[in-house]
């Protein structure tokens, strides 16, 4: 059987179009980003200054990756603020004490001076302090030969001073006591040439024996070189500060 033939009025019906992809939205620029996310943290400060009750702890918040260092910098300036604040208070209350004029430091334990005004060093030096050897006598007296430590104050200035020997002198010498007044008590020439009272008997003065300055040598007193005692002599006053420790 044949097939018909094609009836030519009728047009063959075209296929049916395809509908166009939809267009695709263009990626925004890296300007829209940046003034986008810009408007964003604005708008998130501003919330955080009307809500949060602590704005920095929310910006913190906000930035965590910042947060921790900025944290620490904050501590750390808040440290620095409270020591500087503390260091004046601690200058000015120095600053309250220190002697308006000449005085004198002993070291005890470094055999050493320093003779200051205010708070300028003008000398310094070796000298010789309290030995600590303990002396016992034949009527059960004792003593140590130390030097005291304190504040003390220059109670009198003394020349070509003579040295009136304690009981203990005689006793270490292994010698007979004289009774108090006895000429044989005094001395001359071995206590330099100057001597400065600080009281209870104890001097600063010089000695015969500079070789064993910067030693603890001494019976109590605090022994100078020539040159330093001369200069500390003239330096202080009556009523000058000595400070030993």
């Amino acid at each position: 059987m044949q097939p018909l033939p094609a009836d030519p009025s009728i047009a063959e019906a075209p296929p049916p179009a395809e509908a166009p992809p939809p267009a695709e939205a263009p990626l925004p620029s890296r300007r829209q980003v940046f003034v986008t996310g810009g408007l964003a943290g604005l708008l998130a400060a501003f919330l955080l200054m009307l809500y949060a009750p602590n704005v920095r702890e929310g910006v913190l918040w906000l930035i965590p990756s910042a947060g921790p260092a900025a944290a620490a910098t904050g501590a750390l300036n808040e440290q620095a603020r409270a020591l500087a604040q503390s260091t004046r208070r601690l200058q000015a209350r120095l600053a309250a004490r220190t002697p308006q004029g000449p005085y004198l430091i002993v070291s005890t334990t470094e055999n050493r001076f320093r003779l200051m005004n205010r708070d300028r060093l003008t000398r310094e030096g070796i000298c010789s302090t309290g030995s600590y050897v303990h002396l016992k006598g034949a009527d059960d007296r004792e003593w140590l030969f130390h030097t005291p430590r304190g504040a003390f104050r220059i109670q009198r200035k003394i020349e070509d001073p003579v040295w009136t020997k304690p009981d203990w002198a005689f006793v270490e010498e292994g010698l007979p006591v004289p009774p108090v007044g006895s000429p044989l008590r005094r001395e001359h020439g071995v206590l330099g040439d100057y001597a400065l009272a600080i009281g209870d008997g104890y001097l600063l003065h010089g000695t015969l024996y500079q070789r064993l300055l910067g030693m603890p040598v001494t019976h109590g007193c605090v022994r100078l070189g020539d040159d330093d005692l001369a200069a500390i002599y003239h330096a202080l006053r009556i009523g000058s500060p000595v400070f030993i420790y």
